[in-house]
């Protein structure tokens, strides 16, 4: 049970993290982007790019350590690296993600 109870605070860790990266793609690509080339502010982009950056790496990280604990196949997990790719996809693994393990 204990075990049970860890793996779904993990999961729920991940969809929580996946949401902030998606967030904080959206932000950078229609906030910060046009902030850098239309108003030539570029420190939207370092700033809010950077975020963006440790949020990927933080939901890769967490993805592996749920395909290890999980047993993931790999479609899912290829699915959900791509997910990472798209701009609003990670609000889809989300809804699965829910339904899955609520």
């Amino acid at each position: 049970m204990m075990i049970e109870s860890r793996r779904l605070k993990k999961v729920k860790q991940f969809r929580y993290i996946g949401i902030s990266e998606a967030i904080s793609f959206l932000v950078l690509l229609g906030i910060a982007m046009p902030l850098k080339y239309i108003y030539d502010i570029p420190e939207a982009v370092k700033f809010f790019g950077w975020i963006h950056g440790v949020l990927f790496m933080a939901y890769v990280a967490q993805l592996i350590y749920l395909t290890d604990k999980l047993k993931w196949e790999l479609s899912r997990v290829s699915a959900y690296f791509l997910a990472a790719l798209l701009p609003f996809a990670p609000f889809f693994v989300d809804k699965k993600l829910r339904e899955e393990y609520n």
